[in-house]
């Protein structure tokens, strides 16, 4: 038996519940509990490390045995095991809940298994709804899971010949407003934004997350650097309301024994979404790494070309493609209008769905 349209509405409830706990090391989860004529019986959320999980939430704003019977909407599989708090699972069955629907597969090596336990218990389960919704929330997160590293977003802007800069090196402003304000939104949602020392040296960027009035977003992503050069005591950088971090770079995400990986380093900061916006060298870099997991390039109706010269400042440098069948093929996610620019946001080919599910009775 599949979702209903009721169960479907009830997941999008549960989505939007999902966005009121904070981002961090656990997940956002939301959960709606529906009785069997598809009424909300109770809402719950997950308020962060330590604290109920959505569903207990919710189950706790009911009276004893009040469950019985009804359909438990979650947008995370529930977990099977006990941290913090006690396995999900146990808490739907020991409530009486007759069915439970929910979005994504709980990836983790301890805490899958929920699904199986329920449907072991007598429960009819459904997941799989809203697959591709509770997958893009829940994208940093379940990246980590998978992958134990970030989640690693690489953002440039380019003109329509694929050319970053003007041939002396000047880039403000290739895009318009629009563009840039949406940029800062996305900073804002990150937790480490990443440049070079080149562009640091160039453009004195402060990486900071600010509206288009210029004040400061409540959430700021960590400032890191990376290079060998050293960053000037008056770099604009300094001033960011959090201590820069600054390292060499050359072990971006792959197992070195004389220093741990960037991305390992970031995991273990807390970090559990990148935002990489250091220009060529950097974006580039990443990409060879094969640590990217979603491309954003600002697209602006406007041609520079190359110098006089032959000097030329494209978007990205080398790739290690020597023929067209080592290109990197991007499936596109979305392309959206920002002024007089556009905003493609693709994903790796070859990158696997952290959460990959098909809607499963």
């Amino acid at each position: 038996m599949e979702a209903t349209d009721r169960e479907r509405a009830a997941m999008r409830e549960a989505l939007a519940l999902a966005l009121r706990g904070p981002r961090g090391v656990n997940p956002q989860v939301g959960a709606v509990l529906l009785s069997p004529a598809g009424d909300v019986l109770a809402e719950g959320w997950h308020r962060g490390a330590g604290t109920a999980h959505a569903e207990v939430d919710a189950l706790s704003k009911l009276p004893g045995g009040a469950a019985r019977g009804a359909t438990a909407v979650v947008t995370l599989e529930p977990c099977n095991h006990t941290g913090r708090t006690g396995p999900c699972a146990e808490a739907l069955i020991a409530a009486g809940v007759a069915r439970v629907v929910y979005a994504v597969d709980d990836p983790g090596e301890n805490s899958s298994g929920g699904a199986a336990r329920l449907r072991a218990a007598g429960i009819d389960v459904v997941g799989g709804v809203e697959h591709d919704a509770a997958t893009a929330l829940l994208s940093s997160w379940l990246t980590v899971q998978r992958l134990g590293r970030p989640h690693v977003s690489v953002k440039w802007a380019q003109s329509l010949d694929g050319r970053a800069a003007a041939a002396d090196g000047t880039s403000q402003w290739i895009t318009g407003p629009a563009a840039r304000a949406d940029v800062h939104e996305r900073r804002a949602q990150a937790d480490a934004i990443v440049v070079g020392t080149g562009t640091l040296l160039a453009d004195d960027p402060a990486l900071t997350a600010r509206r288009p009035d210029g004040t400061l977003y409540e959430h700021q992503p960590m400032p890191v650097v990376l290079g060998q050069r050293a960053v000037p005591e008056s770099a604009l950088v300094h001033r960011h309301p959090r201590p820069v971090l600054h390292r060499d770079g050359e072990n971006l995400g792959g197992e070195s024994p004389n220093e741990p990986s960037l991305m390992a380093q970031l995991r273990d900061l807390g970090v559990h979404r990148v935002f990489v916006e250091g220009g060529p060298t950097i974006a580039s870099a990443f990409l060879r790494a094969g640590i990217v997991d979603e491309v954003l390039a600002y697209l602006a109706p406007t041609l520079i070309g190359a110098g006089p010269d032959g000097a030329d400042r494209p978007a990205l440098r080398g790739l290690g493609v020597q023929t067209i069948t080592d290109q990197r093929r991007l499936r596109i996610a979305s392309v959206t209008p920002l002024g007089d620019d556009l905003l493609i946001v693709a994903h790796p080919a070859s990158a696997t769905d952290p959460a990959s599910s098909k809607e499963t009775p």
